[in-house]
């Protein structure tokens, strides 16, 4: 495989992993919204859709984390990790 094609396989993975995600906050957004309309309509008591909230959007932060703020694997760090056997 040329390093041409190497470079567009892993600029397609990013494009891919970005489509994804877009798609993840909206889902959220949808699902949590949901929830609170049916804590509303049962009773609007104590707001324990904070809870689905808090951890799907821990959830989120590390996924965007992995798609845009995660930098790619270097030839560097491959070598680096094979001259030390591991």
């Amino acid at each position: 495989m040329t390093d041409q094609n190497e470079k567009r396989d892993a600029a397609i993975k990013r494009v891919e992993a970005k489509r994804a995600f877009g798609f993840h906050p909206a889902l959220y957004g949808a699902v949590n919204l949901l929830l609170i309309v049916i804590w509303a309509i049962t009773g609007a008591g104590y707001f324990w859709p904070i809870w689905p909230i808090i951890v799907w959007g821990i959830g989120i932060a590390f996924h965007y984390w992995g798609v845009y703020l995660q930098k790619p694997i270097t030839e560097n760090e491959i070598r680096r990790e094979m001259d030390r056997g591991g």
